[in-house]
């Protein structure tokens, strides 16, 4: 559906269609404060688009007066709303629908009315629409990869619709073109702690913790992989302590002394949780301490509290705090 009749460029009120219709214009009061002072062809639209709101004329030519108002201003929720009304009771095409809402979402990608909008149509369409939707949220996300309203809306499509076979796969490429993607490191748990057909969390675990842990030997400066790292252990603390891997890949970023602010933090929360170190984390750590920090303190977690503090001064409050709060076995 375009947004107006194909070759239709007239004003409404020039148009014989509408010539039967009185329009409505704004009630803005006997003395607004702050009039607007809208477009000619917007108050036209909104004034037609009032009348037929007005009088509930679910029409094909009140779809078109909605197209048209949704190009002028896409975030009007009463306009959705009654175009909703409108489609379910023509029995609109609903595909010829998410033609529509693709073309509206090209200069609107984060309008929340636009995507409320798409949920309903799939949710009519059910199954039918999960390839499209896929390939819909896929390419607003080559535009946008950190676009909240599209993978809200991709993650329901999954739940409710399907399409889970090939999402591990399509993570994992968004990864491969940026190890820093955040969002795609969200969606790859969403997967494999939602995914029927991956069995779960634990039963993924071991080729996850491979998978984190080279993007953190490439990356040791991302924190992404590293907080995803310790929910492949949620409800789990213990495992993660004794995991030799976990501790492995803090030894080795430690010891290459370069972008070690989150092998520390990750070794801080080791040793809270009961992490007995070996030599080689005491000699890794005091390689990293400055000169006019405490080179005598001998305890490993606070000398960590303390290497970070000067290693992370935006945070060096929180690190203060940190030490002040070990657990008395710890400290």
């Amino acid at each position: 559906m375009e947004w107006k009749e194909e070759g239709e460029e007239r004003p409404l009120s020039q148009r014989p269609e509408w010539s039967d219709v009185t329009p409505v214009p704004q009630d803005d009061g006997p003395n607004p404060v702050v009039p607007i002072a809208y477009k000619d062809d917007f108050t036209e639209t909104m004034d037609y688009f009032r009348a037929v709101y007005f009088a509930d004329e679910r029409s094909l030519r009140s779809l078109h007066v909605t197209a048209e108002a949704i190009h002028m201003n896409a975030g009007n929720y009463t306009v959705w709303h009654f175009r909703r009304l409108i489609l379910g009771a023509l029995n609109a095409d609903l595909h010829e629908e998410l033609n529509f809402i693709k073309k509206v979402a090209n200069g609107n990608p984060k309008n929340y009315q636009i995507w409320h909008h798409r949920r309903w149509v799939a949710e009519k369409l059910g199954s039918d629409a999960t390839s499209k939707e896929l390939d819909f949220t896929k390419k607003i996300l080559s535009l946008d990869a950190k676009n909240y309203h599209a993978w809200s809306h991709r993650q329901w499509v999954l739940q409710e619709l399907g399409g889970w076979e090939d999402e591990l796969d399509y993570c994992k490429q968004l990864l491969e073109d940026d190890i820093f993607n955040n969002s795609a490191w969200n969606q790859r748990y969403f997967v494999i702690t939602k995914s029927p057909f991956l069995g779960g969390l634990e039963a993924m675990r071991e080729s996850e913790v491979n998978y984190t842990v080279g993007a953190i030997i490439a990356k040791p400066e991302n924190e992404s992989p590293w907080r995803y790292l310790r929910g492949l252990y949620k409800d789990d603390a213990q495992s993660w302590v004794n995991d030799p891997q976990v501790s492995s890949v803090c030894l080795t970023v430690l010891s290459a002394k370069r972008n070690t602010v989150f092998a520390l933090s990750t070794l801080l929360d080791l040793l809270c949780h009961g992490f007995q170190p070996s030599q080689d984390f005491i000699n890794a750590v005091d390689a990293l301490k400055t000169p006019d920090l405490d080179q005598s303190d001998s305890n490993l977690a606070t000398a960590v509290c303390s290497v970070l503090g000067h290693m992370d001064p935006m945070r060096v409050n929180y690190w203060a705090w940190r030490k002040n709060k070990l657990p008395a076995q710890t400290a």
